[in-house]
């Protein structure tokens, strides 16, 4: 007959531990080979006739027409950089509004939220005197 394990109070076994990551790990392993699989299946199953027709790039049904590198400018992508940062900065003042409404929290927030702030304005003015935010 098997004896039970003893378990610390309020604690779980190193059983009970690791079994939670194998379950994780079993299906991480399950969804690599379901793609694998997929992936697989799709190259067998496809037919390959490639012809000059299908290797040119597609234009809305337009005749391409000169070369298939299209240059744009840097400042487009600062424009959507700086658009991501202060994304970034409103997702995290809604939770910032939370705990500075619970109680006990509120100057040491409300000193973190400046903090904060004061970065971004940092970054701000660094791109204002950058010239990073002049549309030309």
């Amino acid at each position: 007959m098997r004896e039970p394990t003893v378990v610390a109070a309020g604690g779980t076994g190193a059983a009970d531990y690791f079994e939670t990551y194998s379950v994780v790990g079993i299906l991480a392993v399950v969804g690599v080979l379901f793609v694998a699989v997929a992936f697989g299946a799709g190259r067998l199953l496809r037919p390959v006739v490639p012809t000059p027709e299908k290797l040119l790039t597609y234009e809305c049904g337009v005749d391409p027409v000169g070369e298939g590198w299209a240059h744009t400018q840097v400042r487009y992508y600062v424009y959507a950089f700086l658009y991501v940062i202060f994304a970034v900065d409103s997702i995290f003042l809604f939770p910032w509004a939370t705990v500075f409404a619970a109680p006990g929290y509120g100057a040491t927030t409300l000193v973190e939220m400046f903090v904060f702030l004061g970065f971004l304005a940092v970054g701000l003015l660094y791109a204002y005197k950058k010239g990073v935010l002049a549309w030309t």
